[in-house]
């Protein structure tokens, strides 16, 4: 018989709610335009995060910090001001990560959109679209894991599930229960039947546990790599982790403004339908992308915020549920 997971899941969720107390707050009023939800919510992994959630105007993220739990809530208070406060022990170190968050660190003067009229359309009309950064390179990898080859619905639902089941419980008047993920050492201790309960499939468990093993050195490596170029480097030499997952984590913990996700099932098809009108393969992405160097990133953000999508053209696709097997 299968451990009671649903249960436990459920009486976790349900638990009290972790005492906040009186948050920590500040005000980030960043120099250029910003446009906080398309910025922000970009890190939430499906609409049913447990680490992310949307109640308003309000965005609420709870993330694990060096210095420990923390809940953040993000409010555009006016035009311009954007009003921050945090609860749990690692309240300081996610008030000093707003700016990045919010992609104080991303840096567009450079960045050229004539190439493309839709790219010149879609940077006028979303100049408030930044590339934010968490720094939290190995929750970045984790999650890429879990998305590796299954589809969305897939991995968010595993995510959700883990999270929930191992991570622990945020502080602060969060308007449902949010969770942070689990530190490093605890995913490596997650059980075999708790992967395949949460309906990962055990080449991605396989992968996390295997990179939590070597968790603080990655963390390390990374924050110590001279450029992008290292990263991407230095994340490819690690067992089960190839340019889709090192893209992924590289633009959700960095902001890595050039990164790409070849191997995506979908993005060659919607840049090249975007571009050209026509779907294209991972080297045609490429080659439509080298016109913007160093922002191609940038420009995937920005044709997405375009509105232009390919028409659908069969039915959408059913994963399967192994679960019960």
């Amino acid at each position: 018989m299968s451990p009671p997971v649903r249960s436990a899941s459920r009486a976790q969720a349900g638990a009290p709610r972790v005492g906040h107390g009186r948050p920590r707050e500040t005000e980030y009023r960043p120099r250029h335009p910003l446009d906080l939800r398309r910025t922000v919510v970009f890190q939430r992994h499906g609409v049913n995060d447990p680490t992310m959630r949307v109640d308003g105007a309000v965005i609420w993220r709870a993330s694990r910090t060096p210095e420990g739990v923390a809940t953040v809530a993000l409010r555009e208070t006016s035009p311009g001001v954007v009003r921050a406060a945090a609860w749990g022990p690692g309240a300081g170190w996610a008030l000093g990560q707003v700016p990045a968050l919010c992609g104080g660190r991303d840096d567009p003067r450079d960045f050229d959109p004539s190439p493309h009229p839709l790219v010149v359309r879609a940077h006028h009309r979303n100049p408030g679209l930044r590339l934010g950064r968490t720094d939290r390179v190995f929750e970045a990898l984790a999650s890429a894991i879990f998305e590796q080859k299954v589809t969305g619905v897939q991995a968010f639902a595993a995510w959700r599930r883990i999270v929930t089941w191992h991570g622990e419980r945020a502080p602060g008047p969060t308007p449902g229960p949010l969770f942070a993920p689990p530190p490093i050492e605890g995913w490596r201790r997650i059980p075999s039947w708790a992967w395949h309960r949460a309906g990962l499939e055990p080449p991605q468990s396989r992968t996390v546990v295997r990179a939590a093993r070597r968790g603080d050195a990655i963390e390390r490596s990374v924050a110590g790599a001279a450029d992008g170029e290292a990263v991407d480097r230095f994340l490819l030499s690690q067992a089960g982790v190839g340019p889709w997952t090192s893209a992924e984590t590289r633009i959700r913990a960095l902001g890595d403004a050039d990164a790409v996700s070849v191997g995506d099932f979908h993005l060659a098809h919607q840049v090249g339908y975007a571009l050209t009108g026509s779907r294209t393969d991972d080297d045609g992405m490429l080659q439509l992308l080298s016109s913007w160097p160093g922002h191609r990133q940038r420009v995937i953000r920005l044709l997405a915020a375009s509105g232009v999508r390919e028409p659908r053209r069969a039915p959408r696709l059913h994963p399967e549920d192994h679960r019960d097997r």
